[in-house]
């Protein structure tokens, strides 16, 4: 992020240096009353937007929103701008299409800035960013604002993905970045339907009330009707017919339902792709380590995450799982509580080590002198 810290007034001009000076001048520029030239009227607004008199600064970040397309449009296109005024009116008035395009053309623009931009930037805006290839190499986060962006187009995110793993970089911040880079080394391609139907999936998942698959206690065991029972499903959109970089880029954005359908893909990129988003919840992983149905990879990502399997319910899902890795398996069994121990010693369903694992340790808990 560019800091907001106070530039050198010894660097600006005169007529700036006095509107900055103590007395009622201050009040005056903060309201955009002083003239100046627009580059030096964009810092003084600057400087005041950030002065710890709150009435100053509420002042000028307004009298800043409020100016002409016609100013901004060329003092945001001004190189000697600093980039932290830059970066301060990227914030302010970013959304307006001229300050937009005058700020992502600005070479003294700082990539942290444009990287804010594209994380809620329209398709059109998101385009231009991407054809800059320099900076997105330079500095990937780029890539990853433009990918949780719901409103850029999956042609534009395969191109830019394309160029990543083209140049060897990783993108950071996208924890599916394996799978996504992998499906395009298989040539997965989105398609020109993507997008409606794409776009149309990730807005059903705003404000979406998920609360079914997202809430619970993830630290008590679920019974077998949770962990069992399919989810219902809002009518929404073909999920299936989605490409494969579509389907793992909604896993990315979409909510519980929507996940809860791509991590049963049969296809394993997807699946991981949906167990490794970034919202999955607790009590979402603990439905996941208790289903049989899924992926191997899924149950054994799941229980590689020991920010999970801190909680007791997740760990007592996944001895019940046969899809849990046996060295998993076998350590967390140990953890269990008695009750738990001696279900797990008459079920059928799990590998008969682990059977055998929960019988030894009732027998040791129960031995004479044992207390």
């Amino acid at each position: 992020m560019v800091e907001h810290t106070p530039l050198d007034a010894t660097k600006l001009s005169a007529p700036a240096q006095k509107a900055l000076g103590a007395g009622p001048g201050r009040m005056m520029a903060s309201r955009g009353l002083v003239p100046l030239p627009p580059n030096e009227q964009l810092a003084v607004l600057y400087q005041l937007s950030i002065d710890a008199d709150q009435t100053l600064a509420t002042t000028a970040r307004t009298t800043a929103m409020g100016l002409p397309d016609k100013l901004l449009a060329g003092a945001l296109a001004d190189g000697s701008v600093d980039p932290r005024v830059l970066d301060l009116f990227a914030q302010l008035v970013g959304d307006k299409a001229v300050a937009f395009a005058a700020l992502v053309a600005n070479p003294s623009v700082a990539d942290t800035t444009v990287a804010y931009l594209a994380e809620s930037a329209g398709a059109d805006e998101i385009d231009r960013i991407a054809a800059n290839e320099q900076r997105l190499l330079r500095h990937p986060e780029v890539i990853a604002a433009m990918y949780g962006n719901k409103l850029a187009r999956m042609s534009t995110v395969d191109r830019v993905i394309e160029l990543a793993v083209r140049n060897d970089v990783r993108v950071p911040g996208l924890a599916a970045w394996d799978e996504i880079a992998r499906a395009l080394e298989l040539g997965a391609k989105a398609t020109p339907a993507d997008d409606a139907t794409f776009l149309a999936a990730a807005e059903a998942a705003e404000g979406a009330d998920d609360s079914a698959l997202t809430v619970g206690d993830a630290n008590q065991p679920l019974a077998d009707d949770v962990l069992d029972k399919e989810p219902p499903k809002p009518e929404r959109v073909q999920i299936g017919s989605l490409s494969v970089p579509a389907k793992i880029r909604l896993a990315h954005l979409g909510d519980a339902f929507e996940r809860s359908t791509l991590v049963r893909d049969p296809m394993k990129l997807v699946a991981m792709s949906a167990i490794k988003a970034p919202r999955v919840s607790e009590f979402e992983a603990a439905r996941y380590a208790g289903n049989a149905n899924l992926d191997e990879n899924v149950i054994r990502y799941i229980a590689s995450r020991r920010d999970w399997t801190k909680l007791y319910g997740i760990r007592y899902s996944l001895c019940r799982n046969p899809k849990t890795p046996l060295t998993e398996s076998m350590r967390l069994v140990t953890t269990l509580r008695d009750k738990d121990l001696m279900t797990l010693s008459k079920s059928k369903g799990v590998p008969s080590a682990v059977v055998a694992q929960a019988r030894k340790l009732i027998m040791q808990k129960t031995a004479p002198g044992k207390k």
